[in-house]
């Protein structure tokens, strides 16, 4: 079996395939997060300046935290710093791009789209960040330079480009585990919006079941003999410490709060209190909204429009 190319020639350009994916994976998230803000009743005009910035961020995040990671040993980047910036070849640490990319957002959130809540941003983009890392994995790792995991004999091992030997395929493995846990994430939503609350439920969700299938991947289907991959462990172990920790407090804080008829918690507070899914106002259902029909206007004099007056 041959490596999946990666790398190709058009004319004079070379073009990588990693690349090719990295900006696919982050044109789709994009387009997901702006329809989930319109979904939600937010503008979603000033996210496109703010996307340039997020962008810039999680990748200078990402190649600093696996330079970092990687500077010791004959293969590390204290001994080769001409590498440091040849991405092209792999090397973008996910905790790294969220350490990067997440504050960035919420800075620009909190800039240009203040009614945005920062646990409603969260629970907004959780779903977006895992099904990106889905197609992410698929169109990046998966065709990059040394993507693959251990040595195997399995069935399923794959060849990777500068890898000797069939090779577990962790990209495709990961693409699995996140496509999963964007599934459950969609439920916990529709449970919480069923609930009415709280806030916070679905990225606390999706934070602990990303980590929990991290932790496997690194200490099960990758080497961790450097500083990076234990420190990459360690990262997965706390993910599921926090997320666990603040979705039990959320739960227990909330417990016996009446949330009535909101069928919506994420709704933006200058929006309707509810749309039809095509972006229309609906009758507000909120606790203390009105209910039944509406009052007849009243004239100037203070009776009802329509109303028969004594002279006639």
């Amino acid at each position: 079996m041959k490596p999946i190319p990666v790398v190709f020639h058009l004319g004079p350009l070379q073009i990588h395939t990693y690349g090719i994916g990295l900006a696919l994976t982050f044109w789709f998230a994009y387009r997901y997060f702006a329809k989930r803000l319109r979904d939600h009743g937010y503008p979603d005009a000033w996210f496109g300046r703010a996307f340039v910035w997020i962008v810039i961020a999680s990748v200078v995040g990402a190649r600093a935290v696996h330079v970092i990671a990687n500077l010791k040993g004959a293969q590390g980047y204290a001994q080769n710093p001409g590498d440091i910036l040849a991405i092209w070849h792999g090397g973008l640490s996910s905790f790294g791009g969220l350490l990067g990319g997440v504050p960035t957002g919420l800075i620009c959130a909190r800039r240009w789209c203040p009614e945005l809540r920062l646990g409603v941003a969260l629970d907004l983009v959780a779903p977006v960040l895992l099904i990106a890392w889905t197609v992410g994995r698929l169109l990046g790792p998966q065709l990059m330079y040394q993507g693959g995991g251990n040595l195997t004999h399995a069935w399923y091992g794959m060849a990777y480009a500068g890898e000797a030997g069939k090779r577990v395929p962790v990209p495709i493995i990961q693409a699995a585990e996140d496509a999963v846990v964007y599934v459950i994430s969609l439920w916990v939503e529709r449970r919480i919006a069923r609930r009415g609350g709280p806030v916070g439920i679905v990225v606390t969700t999706a934070v602990t079941l990303y980590g929990a299938f991290r932790f496997n991947d690194e200490y099960v289907l990758l080497p961790h003999n450097t500083g990076g991959d234990v420190a990459v462990i360690v990262a997965s172990v706390a993910f599921v410490a926090v997320g666990a920790g603040l979705a039990g407090f959320l739960l227990w804080r909330d417990r016996g709060r009446a949330h009535d008829e909101v069928t919506d918690p994420w709704r933006s507070p200058s929006a309707p209190a509810d749309t039809d899914g095509q972006g229309r106002g609906a009758p507000d259902r909120r606790r203390g909204a009105p209910s039944g029909p509406s009052p007849m206007p009243e004239d100037n004099d203070g009776g009802e429009v329509g109303a028969m007056s004594e002279d006639d």
